[in-house]
């Protein structure tokens, strides 16, 4: 099997590996946290965010706190064994 089919398209986007990277290293983290960290829109977050929760490799969870609404993301058991082997074969693309 070759390198290249390990890459996965879900993850080609900055902004994607950006919440993956995050979310890897976090148990969890909300939407302000997120879109600070990785200095986006609400828009760009909420759509690249949609994008992985589509896969199911996260996890969305709306609730209020007091009387704000919180968005909180975290990484499905297979979201983070899908994003494992996509850094693993760039890893061996790039020969780390």
């Amino acid at each position: 099997m070759s390198l290249i089919n390990n890459i996965n398209k879900a993850f080609d986007h900055r902004i994607r590996l950006g919440i993956m990277s995050i979310l890897m290293v976090n148990d969890h983290a909300d939407f302000k946290m997120l879109k600070e960290l990785l200095e986006i829109t609400d828009g760009n977050l909420a759509s690249h965010a949609k994008a992985l929760e589509k896969e199911a490799y996260i996890l969305v969870e709306k609730q209020f706190i007091g009387r704000k609404p919180n968005t909180r993301y975290a990484a499905t058991k297979l979201g983070r064994a899908a994003f494992k082997k996509h850094i693993e074969a760039l890893e061996k693309l790039i020969g780390k």
